[in-house]
């Protein structure tokens, strides 16, 4: 008996037709299920037999890939990875890089539900593409919140803000317009870094170099090296600077440290672009952390700034960022927005809408910003506090060694001073997991796992010198 479906297009041939192009559409199908003639049906036995009979395509010919090579995990998120194959109850992840609660869990903000509830039951709300540079409010209240309100760069125009996808889109947005439009090429990085970093501004154009920062036998900063590499640095080169909560070391300038790196910037026309991470994370104040920023604007000059909410607000998965140019004037901040609008279009065309949107609604209300600002400064007393604890607990077991850099630095890492081999140590016999540098994610302790954490520190530099 013939399928059903074929049964189904002869009884549908045979029905008297309603026009003669529907009569064409049913003959053609027709044609196509019904086998015409017995050489047809000959052909297509042929043909399956063959098909049958035949190797596949993919085992004939090798894939145009299989020459590619294993790619090495992601330092950072690599450490996950290993974490999360481990499965022995002591296990304990410091290097993940969000904030984690008492509990141990992941943390969303409550004003940052609020505000999403608040959008979901707005029925104007749409789902359309935004403008290329994204949300217009965020962008505006984004620049106030990094500058301040009063900024003369703001009231004078000369501040474009276009919305990126975290900081890691603000920068890459903004060294390929550095590598298209500004006369110098070369970026100097500080020693060590975010390990993103170099490969960000690489891939965007631009030739990464380096500054000393870190200085390991005070585990502070080389604050000498720091003057002696800018003040070297050819005339109108990039610099990279960590805006507070220097990641991975948790080592920031003073503010008289900060004023002399200004003054030797602008003397010899370098130009600073900022990396904004962790504003009001660190000290829990939003203007503190902000200081050195606006020290840089306050005198006139021209820099680039890149923020993420990822940190402040908790907003990790959303990819919230903002990338800020001030300009010297303000017809030169609308050229260049619009040559930022070139860069992103084929990026990645525009921004995505909720999360830009949730900050909004955050910033523009007073009482949610305030209600914010208690939250965040509540996440940076936590981290504090944890670093005067695992401080405590080296001190009581007469842990070898000064670990004083532990309550000296600040934001979300410590750089503890450990080695690769001791990391690998506790990693192996105490199931304790970082990166390979030492950098530990304070947001990751809890007085649970702390104990943990200094026995395993403890056994660490004393079995391995």
């Amino acid at each position: 008996m013939a399928p059903a479906s074929v049964r189904a297009a002869q009884a549908q041939a045979q029905e008297p037709s309603p026009s003669p192009s529907a009569d064409r559409r049913l003959s053609t199908l027709a044609r196509h299920l019904l086998p015409s003639s017995p050489r047809r049906a000959a052909a297509a036995a042929d043909t399956s037999a063959t098909l049958e009979s035949s190797p596949t395509m993919a085992s004939q010919v090798a894939s145009i890939f299989a020459g590619i090579a294993q790619a090495p995990e992601d330092p950072i998120l690599g450490v996950t990875v290993a974490f999360n194959k481990d499965p022995s109850p002591l296990k304990v992840n410091l290097g993940v890089g969000a904030y984690r609660t008492e509990e141990g869990k992941p943390l969303v903000l409550n004003v940052v539900r609020r505000a999403e509830q608040m959008l979901i039951n707005d029925p104007s709300r749409f789902k359309e593409y935004l403008p290329i540079t994204g949300l217009a409010e965020y962008n505006k209240l984004s620049a106030k919140l990094i500058f301040g309100a009063d900024s003369p760069a703001i009231q004078e125009n000369r501040v474009v803000t276009v919305q990126c996808l975290s900081g890691t889109g603000s920068l890459r947005v903004g060294g390929e317009f550095l590598a298209r439009h500004y006369h110098e090429r070369t970026i100097y990085i500080p020693v060590p870094t975010w390990g993103n970093h170099p490969k960000v501004f690489t891939l965007a154009g631009l030739t990464a170099m380096s500054y000393r920062y870190y200085d390991p036998a005070t585990r502070g900063l080389d604050f000498n090296g720091l003057m002696e590499d800018l003040s070297s640095a050819p005339l109108g080169s990039i610099v990279l600077l960590h805006a507070c909560a220097h990641n991975p070391t948790g080592v920031d300038p003073t503010i008289d440290q900060w004023e002399q790196i200004r003054q030797l910037m602008r003397s010899k026309s370098l130009l600073p672009f900022f990396d904004s991470a962790y504003q009001g994370f660190a000290s829990g104040s939003l203007d503190k952390d902000a200081q050195p920023v606006r020290m840089f604007v306050a005198d006139g000059g021209e820099l680039l700034m890149a923020q993420s909410y990822a940190k402040n607000m908790g907003l990790y998965g959303e990819r919230v960022g903002a990338l800020s140019i001030v300009c010297g004037s303000a017809d030169v901040a609308v050229r260049v927005e619009s040559q930022l609008k070139l860069v992103i279009r084929p990026m990645y065309s525009s921004p995505p809408l909720h999360g830009s949107s949730v900050v909004a609604t955050i910033l523009r209300d007073s009482e949610m910003f305030n209600e914010w600002t208690v939250e965040l400064k509540a996440m940076a007393d936590r981290i504090i506090s944890m670093r005067e604890q695992l401080f405590d607990a080296l001190k009581s077991r007469g842990t070898p060694g000064d670990w004083s850099h532990i309550i000296k630095q600040i934001g979300m890492f410590t750089f503890t001073g450990l080695n690769s081999e001791q990391v690998a140590f506790m990693r192996q016999e105490y199931h304790i997991y970082m990166t390979s540098d030492g950098r530990i994610s304070m947001a990751g302790l809890n007085t649970k796992n702390l104990p943990h954490l200094a026995d395993a520190i403890h056994a660490a530099v004393t079995k391995l010198k």
